[in-house]
């Protein structure tokens, strides 16, 4: 796939995908929650107080397992709906403002690395 396109093209594909299996799941009703404040910045400031003790807002997981293993098949099955279906759910809506995509360093070197397995 990667030379059947152009960057521009892998932009708005990329754009769309992540924002039509990833953006728009329940990953939004993680994201809908209160952010606390911080002073420091660092959030070093930031505990969470339990029945059992306090925990550092640093050191709080963010996700259960049951969410992230819920989170994960239903992405799985959006991006296969999304391939499945590609031509017809090729668009980007909010996602047009996003940041352009860039390369990720360590897939790159995992890439060349089995590339280079290949040869």
């Amino acid at each position: 796939m990667s030379d059947e396109m152009t960057d521009d093209e892998k932009v708005f594909f990329t754009l769309a995908l992540v924002e039509q299996c990833v953006r728009n799941t329940s990953l939004e009703d993680l994201h809908a929650g209160l952010v606390p404040g911080s002073k420091t910045g660092d959030f070093s400031d930031v505990k969470v107080v339990t029945p059992f003790g306090e925990i550092p807002w640093t050191r709080v997981s963010r996700i259960s397992d049951e969410e992230m293993k819920s989170l994960m098949i239903e992405v799985t099955n959006r991006v296969f709906t999304f391939l499945t279906h590609a031509e017809d759910l090729l668009v980007v809506g909010a996602a047009s403002r996003w940041n352009r995509p860039q390369l990720d360093p360590a897939m790159v070197t995992s890439a060349r690395r089995r590339a280079a397995e290949r040869e």
